[in-house]
Order: structure tokens, then sequence, then C-alpha cells
């Protein structure tokens, strides 16, 4: 999401292809300018324009990952430097790196005072979006070292470290919230998903089920799916036998959080569980019409008797 890296490194091929040329196009001074000279003089000044004129040498292995180190430890990355590739200088002077972080992924840095640090998963991300939207755009510099080419791995670290607790079989970037987190999408191989997203360290989640809630929706979670994670939820609790086959989550309050579950062949629920998803109250739909407007999944008969006590969300 760096416009300006993408302008910046995408000037390299530029400077690079006008570099040469400039020195050739220096015109040479005829026999009649040039000072008479002895041929040792001669000999000696050739030398030393062969000198001024020679190229400096390039960088090696080990002096690249050290200045890309140097760089990456100046941004608030923690990125310790395994790999790294200099992809050259921009019209600017200044230099950028592509990084390789052991584990974690990359970037590529420009030598900025301070250095800036351009995520290797969200450049891909942009590219993708960017030729979504029109298949010949031109998406920029993208990293090519092997360890930060496989972007759904770091995601896939990612769903770990903020305890989404299944199998991840799909994983995608979402956007940036307002409070300047990004958030990725992360769907399971056998059960709902949920939203995650990292903020000053701690990584938060989101079940899909609470997203819809929310207007917002996961592509990756069907709706037996959000109703086998409220079936997990009414286990050991009177609704246990429900057989969910939908569900949404209704809202919450003071009281706790309340879920409806329809049920395959039977009358549907509400739920009012705890802070700890731990369920209080079971209303069944026939009389909960006051709980939350009542039931929407399932319909209640004409002369459904007052909901129970409990609260409603």
């Amino acid at each position: 999401m760096k416009s300006r890296l993408f302008a910046a490194v995408a000037a390299l091929l530029f400077s690079a292809a006008v570099a040469a040329p400039a020195m050739a196009q220096q015109p040479a001074r005829s026999n009649a300018q040039e000072p008479a000279v002895t041929a040792g003089s001669a000999s000696r000044a050739a030398g030393g324009r062969q000198r001024r004129e020679r190229a400096p040498a390039a960088p090696t292995a080990e002096q690249i990952l050290a200045a890309a180190q140097e760089q990456m430890s100046q941004t608030a990355t923690g990125c310790q430097v395994s790999e790294a590739k200099l992809l050259g200088k921009t019209t600017t002077g200044t230099s950028v790196y592509e990084v390789a972080c052991g584990a974690a992924p990359g970037y590529m840095v420009e030598t900025k005072t301070p250095p800036e640090a351009s995520s290797c998963i969200i450049l891909a991300h942009t590219a993708e979006q960017r030729r979504a939207a029109d298949p010949a755009a031109d998406v920029g510099p993208q990293c090519t070292i092997a360890a930060n080419t496989d972007t759904q791995k770091f995601l896939r670290d990612y769903a770990k470290q903020a305890g989404v607790p299944c199998t991840v079989d799909q994983a995608k970037i979402l956007g940036q919230s307002g409070d300047g987190a990004i958030i990725y999408e992360i769907g399971c191989s056998d059960a709902a998903g949920y939203w995650i997203k990292q903020k000053a360290g701690a990584w938060s989640k989101t079940p899909c089920i609470q997203v819809l809630a929310e207007s917002g929706k996961c592509d990756f979670t069907t709706t037996a799916e959000n109703a086998g994670y409220v079936k997990t939820l009414l286990a050991a609790s009177p609704a246990a036998a429900c057989n969910v086959t939908e569900a949404r989550l209704m809202g919450q309050n003071a009281n706790g959080v309340f879920y409806e579950a329809k049920c395959d062949g039977a009358d549907g629920v509400i739920a009012r569980l705890n802070a700890e998803n731990v369920v209080q109250q079971i209303y069944p739909c026939a009389t909960a019409q006051q709980i939350g407007g009542g039931c929407k999944l399932t319909t209640a008969p004409a002369d459904a008797a007052p909901a129970p006590a409990g609260g409603r969300p």
C-alpha cells in the first residue's frame, strides 16, 4: 500500500537504462584541441582516466545483508534479516532492498529517513486487487525471494497466533479497519471462520456469525458452519438436543449474549450466554416474542405465550 515505494522501485529500470548511455554521449575533443604530451605522460593520463571512469565494485552478498539489516533495524517490524537482495537505486538516490525475515513475512525497504518498509503480503494483495480490476494493470514491484512468495503460509501463521481453533484452509486480506489495523478473513476446513486483526502487538478474532450480525460478510464460511458453531455453544444446555440448521447472533446487553437457533424437526430456541459463552437460559421460540423481537428463523404460533423473565437483547 505504499504507492511511493511502487514509484520509487519502478524508477530503477529507468535509472539503470540511462546510466551507461550518459557516458557514451560525451563529445570527444578533436586532436587539435589536445595538449602536446610525451609518450610516458600520455600513458599516465590514459591510466588516470581509466581509474576515474572505472565503476565502483558491486557490494558483496554479505555487505548487502548487513546494509539491509541496518535499515530494517530502524523500522518497527522486528525483522531479523535472513536473506536480502539489492534491487537498485531510485532517481532520488535512495536504495531499495527486498528482505526475507526468517519464518516471518518479508518486506521491501527503501533507504529513506527513516527507512520505509512495505510488507510483501500487502504488496501481493494490492497487486491482486489491481489485476482483478484490470488484468493489464501495472502492479508495481513484487517480492521474489522464495521465502517471501508463500503468503498463504504467513496468513495461516497469523490465524494460529490469533487463537483460531480450526484447520485453516483459506485466508485473505480484507483491508484496513478504522483503527489502522489490517483485517484478515480466515476460513476453516470443517468449521465456521473468523475475522482476525492485530493491534499494538495483540491479536483478536471475531467469529463469522458476529461479523454477519454487524453487517459484514465471510466468503469462506457457510450457513451450515455458522449453525455448527452455535450447536457447540448449546452443548450441555437444555437445548443440547437441537440439531441446529441455521443460526444468528441477535445481540447482547448487560444480561448476556443472545443467539437464535433453528432446530431440525423441533421448535427453535433463543439462548442467552454469559461472557464466557456458557448458556444461562433457553427460551423456546413459541414464548420468546419479547426477546429481541422474537425468533426470525422459526415461525412462532399465533397464540404463543409471553416470554419468560431473563432479559432481552
